[in-house]
């Protein structure tokens, strides 16, 4: 039989001969490759018991260092689960996420703990963490009003933090946080009622004559304890009397008389010798 002579190139493996430099380069391939596997992170808190942790973390956050201080409390978390020093991992995760900008990720925390432990008697302070958090998001109201319309803002971080602040005076009258949590409620009340104000006294500006007259309505109905009520009234009065609903414009005059009558709006008086008040502004 003839010979069959194998096609250059695809001799067997065994028969190549392998060149010094690619043997180099196979074992340094094989030398990262172990060398990669070896430098897995250490876990700095293995054989921590909970308590030493929970210590760990502590002094973390003392000292400011919240990004190892919050390792630790996700560490403690985890391995104290069902117990006292889980509740209060959560806290002060919560706190830290809070502290470090991370809003989404203290409310989650939050969450999770009601949901976790609604008993505890750490709820109170849980509540109120979750109002300061929502009350921290940008309560500058106002903004530069060149660069969005106030239309689009978005008060409900407010609204958010009152329902949680409500919550709490509601539930735990007596607690430590309710005081505070009660002043900052008056705050965001009157806030609140301001921007309205503010967004009824923009559209008027631009001839939205009836969007004026709804958000001062809503003033009135919503914040009725509040000093914004006096300029919603008179909002209400002028954007009336734009559309030319009399009628409406003089209930809003007369119950502007009744809660104020030594409003500054009522100043120029009505002995037709001026405009009338509702023109004044």
């Amino acid at each position: 039989m003839r010979d069959v002579k194998p096609v250059s190139g695809t001799e067997p493996t065994s028969a190549r001969r392998v060149s010094p430099s690619a043997a180099l380069a196979a074992s340094a391939v094989a030398l990262a490759l172990l060398a990669g596997c070896s430098s897995t992170p250490k876990d700095e808190t293995a054989g921590m018991s909970t308590e030493k942790l929970y210590a760990e973390a502590k002094d973390e956050a003392a000292a400011g260092n919240y990004e190892r201080a919050i390792k630790f409390y996700e560490r403690l978390e985890g391995r104290a689960a069902g117990t006292v020093l889980a509740q209060q991992a959560q806290l002060e995760l919560a706190y830290l996420y809070y502290r470090t900008n991370e809003k989404a990720q203290a409310l989650a925390t939050l969450d999770r703990f009601a949901k976790l432990h609604p008993s505890s008697p750490a709820m109170d302070y849980a509540l109120y963490l979750r109002g300061v958090v929502n009350f921290n998001d940008n309560l500058g109201l106002f903004g530069k009003l060149s660069r969005q319309d106030l239309s689009e803002r978005d008060q409900q971080a407010s609204k958010d933090a009152f329902q949680a602040f409500k919550q709490l005076v509601e539930q735990f009258p007596t607690s430590n946080y309710a005081p505070d949590a009660r002043l900052r409620m008056g705050y965001i009340v009157n806030a609140l009622a301001a921007y309205e104000v503010h967004v009824a006294r923009y559209y008027f500006r631009r001839g939205a004559y009836l969007a004026a007259a709804n958000r001062a309505q809503q003033t009135v109905q919503d914040y009725q304890q509040s000093p914004a009520l006096e300029e919603a009234l008179y909002i209400m009065a002028r954007s009336y009397d734009r559309l030319g609903l009399t009628q409406l414009r003089d209930d809003a005059e007369r119950v502007l008389k009744t809660s104020f009558p030594d409003s500054p709006y009522l100043a120029r008086g009505f002995d037709g010798n001026t405009k009338p008040w509702w023109q004044l502004w």
